[in-house]
């Protein structure tokens, strides 16, 4: 998500150590990147700039490795990134760049190579938090995602405002408010491990001790993806078994997963929510190892390849209801307390240049001759609308929310949006007008992705907390926030320290409209950041 968001998964900006002493040794051979155990391709190959030990990469690696907005203007040689609320602007030639509005030094400039516009990692990495390991020997960069955020930039740390005549409680929340934990299965990022393809026992057992990590830490709700890529983690009429299983997509594990998921989560009293990712037909563009009952091969009609992944076209009425379908399977055939969707609608990141191709779809489906934007919006709002009413319809009592951007539009866009200043927003990046939803009451609760802290000025925590109540306020749509301990130790703003998970629960406590928490993931709450799992235990008194 979340991690998109965060992701959210599939980072490529990194921090190159230096590589003295083993450049002229290996240099007849290509720097290799691998990241989550993937090796990352390149229209251009990375170089390094010997003298500042600096590596290159194109621009283009950029905004389809780590799906950020990237703009290149070419009257000023100036690029300009953005991501989560965050922007960097790079200019050839120049030693100095803006980094949110902030001059930062840089050591090597943008440059132009043999027609790719290249970009210094060393300075862009710094920017982000990352894990990465360089082997001189065989010039590759192993590359684990560990979140992103730029380092902290001097300036007064403010105090949120607390609610008038609102006190913090003395205890950590209630024991009936939600806290909940999404459990990513795309590319096999939190369950199940590689190592247990074709091992019914261990993923068994590799879930069995994931939840008892979690509710160990007072956690009492899974949100886990059951439909990654237009693929199933239960036995489908209607899609293929997905690759995160076994490895091969299209092939039967051997047992009924979800089956097996619902019961163990249910076995401890904890609610089990199925996380669908509704439009994502591919991580990647190579269609050869999908089954022939994949999407992408039954209605070719449908697919729209973007940034070298691949999407079920939203405009479509046909493609929408065939993902409703696929999610009413699981409706109908399992005692699931919820269902739930992410943030992924229409891709963020389209350039002048780079663009989600539904011209013909529009020209087709655009009766009301809306704008692209607004026909876009009104494509989701359709989706959004039917799913509901058909859970709803079939079971009243399974809950049905959904986990959008934090910022719904930044105040200088809408006055009635937030006082932030957001690189991207839901409503126009994403196409995801949760005003609607929520004012309709759609969907029975929203659960914003709040990945920034108390002390990030241009998205700060507190103030979208208060700007989302408000949305809710009246409202019978239950308000849950999506919090980030992947941040946690990184350089970002706010998240040196695991008290910063803390204070955002706390501040939550003293607003009335906040009925929980759900945490983005679980193998960042496994790793213990900082403390984090003590604090966490002592908060909710597990």
């Amino acid at each position: 998500m979340k991690f998109r968001t965060w992701f959210i998964p599939f980072i490529i900006l990194l921090l190159i150590w230096p590589f003295s002493g083993h450049t002229n040794a290996a240099a007849a051979r290509p720097i290799e990147i691998i990241l989550d155990g993937k090796v990352l391709t390149s229209d251009a190959p990375p170089y390094i700039k010997p003298k500042n030990n600096v590596t290159m990469v194109p621009l283009r690696v950029i905004s389809e490795g780590l799906g950020a907005q990237v703009d290149w203007l070419q009257s000023s040689k100036a690029v300009t990134i953005v991501k989560d609320g965050n922007s960097i602007v790079l200019r050839a030639g120049s030693t100095t760049a803006q980094v949110n509005n902030t001059a930062v030094s840089l050591d090597v400039s943008v440059e132009i190579n043999s027609g790719r516009t290249m970009v210094p990692l060393r300075f862009v990495g710094e920017q982000l938090g990352l894990q990465v390991d360089w082997s001189s020997a065989s010039r590759t960069i192993t590359l684990t995602s560990q979140g992103t955020g730029f380092p902290p930039v001097v300036e007064p740390t403010p105090t949120p405002v607390i609610p008038p005549n609102e006190q913090p409680s003395n205890s950590g929340g209630n024991a009936a408010e939600l806290r909940g934990v999404w459990i990513s299965t795309v590319i096999n990022l939190d369950w199940p491990t590689k190592a247990s393809f074709g091992k019914i026992d261990q993923q068994k057992e590799e879930y069995i001790k994931l939840l008892d990590e979690m509710q160990d830490m007072g956690l009492n709700a899974v949100f886990v993806q059951v439909r990654p890529t237009a693929d199933a983690f239960y036995p489908s009429k209607l899609v293929p078994w997905s690759i995160y299983l076994t490895g091969t997509a299209g092939r039967d594990p051997g047992y009924d997963p979800l089956a097996f998921l619902i019961e163990e989560t249910h076995r401890r009293g904890m609610e089990f929510h199925a996380w669908f990712n509704p439009f994502r037909a591919s991580m990647n563009a190579d269609t050869s190892k999908l089954p022939s009952n994949h999407v992408v091969h039954q209605h070719p009609e449908w697919i729209v390849k973007f940034a070298d992944k691949l999407y079920i076209n939203p405009g479509i009425p046909e493609a929408r209801q065939h993902i409703i379908n696929a999610i009413m399977e699981v409706v109908n055939g399992y005692d699931i307390d919820g269902v739930h969707l992410d943030d992924y609608f229409y891709p963020s990141g389209e350039t002048a240049s780079s663009k989600f191709n539904d011209d013909a779809t529009m020209k087709k489906y655009n009766s009301k001759q809306l704008s692209k934007g607004d026909w876009r919006r009104d494509n989701i709002n359709q989706f959004i609308r039917d799913l509901g009413q058909s859970i709803h319809a079939v079971k009243p009592g399974v809950s049905y929310g959904i986990s959008p951007f934090g910022v719904w539009r930044n105040k200088a866009s809408d006055i009635t949006g937030s006082n932030t200043k957001a690189g991207m927003t839901a409503y126009d990046s994403t196409y995801a007008d949760v005003r609607t939803w929520i004012r309709q009451e759609w969907i029975d609760y929203v659960t914003p992705q709040l990945y920034w802290s108390l002390t990030r000025q241009e998205v700060r925590y507190d103030i979208l907390v208060d700007w989302w109540a408000k949305e809710v306020r009246g409202t019978d749509v239950k308000l849950y926030i999506g919090h980030s301990p992947y941040k946690i130790g990184t350089p970002e703003i706010g998240w040196q320290s695991a008290d910063e998970i803390i204070r955002q629960l706390e501040y939550n406590e003293r607003i009335p409209e906040v009925k929980g928490s759900i945490f983005f993931s679980a193998k960042d709450l496994k790793k213990n950041p900082l403390g984090l799992i003590p604090l966490l235990k002592s908060y909710f008194g597990s």
